[in-house]
């Protein structure tokens, strides 16, 4: 299965101005997203799973893959694409034993023996950061620059870029990564699909980010 990384978008529901999470999810793959990852950190399980419901609607009639955050049971229920799990989360082993082989697995990473663990136990791609500060996650962890290209060049998997990643920011990025992950710069703004598109106009310009 061919997954393209190049414009991923994570969601927030607190950062959305004027429309329903299904409803910015639309604008933004309209506006070039080709991901989307749904992220409800303290929603009750029921809440959680009718939102990856409604998400995933949007996400089928455009034929983008639907990621859950954290939550192999709500993936699973929901039928989406995979799911991305961090340091604390369920171990990316257990995981890939939950979802399978067919669906998509992916891991938060900030080093590179972390990296070369997620590798060894089943992950399709990772996620690194946070790469510059974020006011979406503040206290997240810095990995900056360097460590990215350290990882980008001891694994064979896609690397996303995730943290402070605006369109001032992309052409600091270095070469090789699959693509960046994206949440206030996109979601945050009065027009979404005019911000994706810009993003995704930057990716363009930066070049030799797709994929490796």
């Amino acid at each position: 299965m061919q997954i393209d990384y190049t414009l991923y978008l994570v969601t927030n529901r607190d950062v959305i101005r004027d429309a329903t999470l299904p409803d910015a999810v639309e604008r933004a793959i309209r506006g070039g997203c080709t991901m989307v990852q749904i992220r409800e950190q303290d929603a009750p399980s029921t809440d959680f799973l009718r939102r990856a419901l409604e998400v995933k609607r949007v996400t089928d009639r455009y034929g983008v893959p639907l990621i859950v955050n954290n939550r192999a049971d709500i993936a699973l229920a929901s039928d989406a694409a995979g799911v991305h799990v961090g340091q604390s989360d369920l171990p990316a082993a257990a995981a890939r034993r939950l979802m399978g082989s067919k669906r998509i697995l992916g891991v938060s990473v900030t080093t590179v023996e972390e990296a070369v663990r997620a590798e060894a136990d089943g992950a399709d791609y990772l996620g690194v950061g946070a790469i510059f500060p974020s006011s979406t996650k503040p206290d997240a962890k810095a990995v900056g620059l360097q460590t990215l290209q350290s990882i980008c060049g001891a694994v064979r998997l896609p690397v996303v870029a995730i943290g402070g990643i605006r369109e001032d920011t992309v052409p600091l990025l270095p070469a090789g990564l699959a693509g960046v992950a994206v949440v206030s710069a996109i979601l945050a703004q009065a027009d979404v699909r005019a911000a994706a598109e810009r993003m995704r106009l930057c990716l363009e310009r930066a070049g030799g980010r797709r994929g490796r």
